[in-house]
């Protein structure tokens, strides 16, 4: 963006409306997710339930994977929102290295808690996206490495990338893979204390 935006007298009332439009539209997915599980969430459906035209739903959000990747984008936010300005040890205020094994926990929760809408954001026509997450998480683990600065790693930019797919890769790796049960979360019990053992033997914590 070569210059700011910066808005001239009263927004217009579409800006309002879309923004409003949204949320509703959002939280009518959600209730409908929970009442009737994802694979019953249509566009037609949600423009029915929300109460709203079926081409507002359609200018919003394109197809139907489109639903769902404005949940994640959302919830997205919210769990980034946490970690930038949370309480401790996941938001700022504790030990670099107390924060890289909080946010390896509280990332790894968040991706199984969200299998299930991740699964279905997928387009079937196009490869498994990597997803607006997988920046933030490799920008934070190389900030706090910075701060950490583990001795027998000259080279942080790697290990941040190593760190990074540690992370995001077993999620990508399970949506890509058909299962018999999609609904069923992946067995990621081990994988946060896993996390944790990593980052204590790299920073000798």
């Amino acid at each position: 963006m070569s210059q700011p935006v910066v808005p001239l007298g009263r927004p217009r009332a579409e800006r309002a409306d879309a923004a409003r439009n949204r949320e509703q539209l959002l939280a009518t997915a959600r209730a409908m997710m929970a009442e009737l599980g994802a694979d019953k969430v249509t566009m037609d459906g949600l423009a029915e339930r929300a109460g709203l035209g079926k081409g507002t739903v359609y200018r919003r959000f394109g197809t139907r994977a489109g639903i769902f990747l404005a949940l994640l984008d959302d919830d997205e936010h919210a769990f980034q929102q946490q970690v930038l300005t949370g309480p401790p040890p996941l938001g700022p205020g504790a030990d670099p290295v107390q924060r890289l094994i909080a946010y390896g926990r509280a990332r790894t929760e968040f991706l199984t808690a969200h299998h299930v809408i991740a699964r279905a954001a997928l387009d079937r026509n196009r490869p498994v996206p990597a997803g607006e997450g997988v920046g933030f998480t490799r920008a934070h683990i190389r900030m706090l490495l910075g701060l950490a600065r583990p001795a027998a790693f000259a080279d942080l930019g790697s290990l941040t990338v190593q760190l990074t797919s540690a992370l995001e890769g077993p999620l990508l790796i399970f949506l890509s893979v058909p299962r018999p049960d999609p609904s069923t979360p992946p067995d990621t019990t081990a994988l946060a204390a896993s996390w944790q053992t990593l980052i204590e033997h790299l920073c000798d914590a």
